[in-house]
């Protein structure tokens, strides 16, 4: 797996994964599942870049089942982080895009990329390996969002 992008926010990936262990550290189940949630997929990125883990691997491994129980209990998003992205908030290039953005926003934007990815996956016999769509593009794509939905929820702390 080509996971070469990851490569360089490796340091920064794992005080973002410290901080989130911190941070689920709460009363509110919903907002615990949540964090614990993007905690664990972006251990499942981490782990995968230093495994040389296949796409298949990775997609099967991604977790959305905390979002949804927390859309079905009507949670209120903004607990993670209350107000918009900002530039301040936005430490890779690729992100700017999502300044003006709020947690939920971009928290719906992840469920749908993992539901799409393994969706495709399913679509094509269990494996990503022969489709159309640019795997590695959509892969990091999702890291790069939940990044800065990780960045963006240690900046409201």
């Amino acid at each position: 797996m080509q996971l070469e992008w990851l490569k360089a926010g490796l340091g920064p990936l794992q005080s973002l994964i410290t901080f989130l262990q911190k941070k689920s550290d709460t009363n509110d189940v919903h907002k615990r599942q949540v964090i614990r949630e993007l905690q664990n997929n972006l251990n499942v990125f981490k782990n995968g870049f230093k495994n040389n883990v296949a796409y298949d691997v990775l997609i099967d491994m991604l977790s959305n089942d905390a979002i949804k129980q927390a859309i079905t209990a009507n949670f209120n998003f903004k607990k993670l982080h209350q107000g918009k992205i900002d530039a301040q908030n936005v430490y890779e290039e690729r992100n700017k895009r999502y300044i003006g953005w709020t947690a939920e926003k971009l928290l719906e934007k992840i469920d749908e990329k993992i539901e799409e990815l393994k969706n495709l996956k399913k679509m094509n016999s269990g494996s990503v390996t022969q489709v159309k769509n640019n795997v590695s593009l959509m892969v990091s794509n999702l890291y790069y969002r939940m990044k800065l939905l990780a960045d963006f929820i240690k900046a409201g702390h």
